[in-house]
């Protein structure tokens, strides 16, 4: 038989071999409601109550043994069902007589398309949550089992929700969508968790059949050859023999190859993941970006706060850790907490601007971010500042949480405060800001930069952070910290991007933060980099 090559994107990258299995579909929309049968409102409108309650508390089974952007992600979908407003649309059409199948299938379809038809694909990557959210509740109403894929499975199918990838064993498997996105939900745990993932494959059914999978290259052979075998295997050795010279970077400081020293942090979003990690294999904590601790419409206490932070704090030792305050809006809203119905949200209340209209959430956290600064060495750092004035104002609101837990006699200490450089007006007067470092955010400094969304995979090419123009202003930057004795770090997705690193040292960055199983890779950069020929 001839091998035959399919060809789509890499969403994550990595190697697998086996055979593909077909995802398993919950029953279809039509389907569904022909298995609702008939009943009276009051029936019916209890009938999706606990269907809804059922869905909720599978969700956060789930969130139990999730973290990060997968405990987001979970806890998006939680919010989304608690929030009336979805599920009034579902509750009008039952009293209007008809079944809870038929009004949930209509009233999320209705949903699901408007989701789907934004022109933002950060909203069509949401449409997935949704249809989650739709198929988890159905199951309940007509009492069907979610579909279990076999553990170390080599998965074909149209797309694939978050909460089925978060409840099967991946190890060993790969991941093969006809659809799918590389910015979607699926594709970051994908990443996180090292599963091999392409999307966008142009397939016909192959399931049952062997395929060899580079999802690095997005490519997929089919019924291979011996020679196609061979080769395969030789490539996999390859990245073997890669990743295990790169290990051995890990435990060590990094260094440029004429010795210069470049300070390397991680960027973390929940404390689990430290679990495991040694703090020698870096220099601190550059980025824990807090509001992924903000779960759907669930605030988290001060005390709750409190103790996520001081974990995070104790972890690092005595090392800096940065704490970047509640960065809602753009790709990341919280319901109930961001504004909906925002034309562009990148370009709206988001950040600090967000913030400092909602004191009421913004005291609490500064309070339990001052009590965790009693622990260890704790920095704040304000996204998304635009003017002085809003650095000068959160100033006053730090001040003000000090004196109150002074005055309550409760443990704290006053951090540096200093801003995240992301948007371009912060980043051209910088001498007008009182601020005891900087940290470049070169995601969103990128794409103000550039006027290409973070999120459309279409101007996907033009967010490029090694663009001349990016590069110019990142060096502006390490220059006036330079010149002004101001720390600067750059906490950004370049930080920890191999094709980047060089670039950025030349411009005059010395501190890194980034992802921490990209560190050893970092450091490996580093230490081929010459910085005395680059200067």
């Amino acid at each position: 038989m001839t091998s035959l090559a399919l060809k789509g994107q890499c969403a994550s990258p990595g190697f697998s071999a086996g055979i593909v299995v077909a995802a398993g579909k919950r029953p279809a929309p039509q389907r569904a409601i022909e298995k609702g049968g008939k009943g009276d409102p009051a029936a019916e409108a209890l009938a999706l109550t606990a269907a809804i309650n059922r869905a909720v508390i599978e969700l956060r089974r789930l969130v139990e043994s999730a973290s990060g952007e997968a405990a987001d992600m979970l806890g998006f979908q939680i919010a989304m069902l608690d929030d009336e407003e979805l599920t009034q649309p579902a509750r009008d059409e039952i009293a209007a007589g008809k079944t809870a199948v038929e009004a949930w299938t209509r009233a999320m379809d209705a949903e699901i398309a408007g989701y789907e038809g934004s022109d933002e694909e950060y909203f069509q990557a949401r449409a997935n949550d949704l249809v989650d959210m739709r198929e988890r509740v159905l199951d309940a109403l007509i009492g069907a089992a979610s579909t279990s894929l076999p553990p170390g499975s080599i998965v074909l199918a149209d797309d694939i929700t978050p909460s089925r990838f978060l409840s099967s064993n991946w190890e060993g498997g790969a991941i093969l969508l006809r659809r799918g996105s590389a910015t979607s939900h699926v594709a970051m745990l994908a990443r996180s968790r090292g599963v091999p993932m392409i999307v966008g494959l142009q397939a016909d059914d192959i399931a049952g059949r062997n395929v060899l999978i580079d999802a690095t290259q997005g490519l997929v052979i089919v019924d291979p050859s011996s020679t196609d075998a061979t080769r395969f295997e030789q490539q996999c050795a390859a990245s073997r023999a890669r990743d295990m010279a790169t290990a051995g970077f890990l435990g060590q400081p990094a260094v440029s190859r004429n010795g210069e020293r470049i300070i390397t942090l991680i960027n973390i979003a929940d404390p689990s993941e430290l679990d495991g990690l040694d703090p020698a294999c870096c220099d601190g904590i550059g980025l824990v970006r807090t509001e992924l601790l903000f779960e759907g419409a669930t605030l988290p206490s001060e005390d709750a706060q409190t103790d996520i932070y001081t974990r995070i704090v104790r972890w690092a030792a005595g090392k800096p850790v940065t704490f970047r305050t509640l960065d809602a809006g753009g790709d990341k809203p919280i319901a109930g907490l961001t504004p909906l119905g925002e034309s562009n949200p990148f370009l709206g209340m988001r950040g600090v601007r967000l913030t400092l209209s909602r004191p009421d959430i913004f005291l609490p956290q500064l309070r339990a971010l001052a009590r965790a600064a009693a622990a260890g060495d704790v920095e704040i750092m304000i996204p998304m500042v635009t003017l002085p004035s809003e650095l000068e104002a959160t100033r006053a609101l730090l001040h003000q949480a000090c004196a109150e837990l002074g005055a309550a006699q409760i443990a704290h200490r006053l951090p540096a405060l200093g801003i995240m450089v992301e948007v371009p007006a912060a980043a051209l007067t910088l001498g007008t800001f009182d601020a005891a470092f900087l940290s470049i955010g070169s995601n969103d400094l990128t794409q103000y930069v550039m006027a290409a969304g973070r999120d459309i995979a279409a101007v996907a090419a033009l967010a490029d952070p090694g663009h001349e123009a990016v590069l110019r202003l990142i060096g502006m930057i390490s220059a006036h910290g330079e010149r002004s004795g101001i720390k600067v770090s750059l906490c950004g997705d370049a930080g920890g991007d191999e094709r980047f690193i060089p670039q950025l040292l030349a411009r005059g960055v010395r501190i890194l933060s980034m992802p921490p199983r990209l560190l050893a890779a970092a450091k490996q950069v580093i230490a081929t980099v010459n910085l005395e020929s680059a200067s």
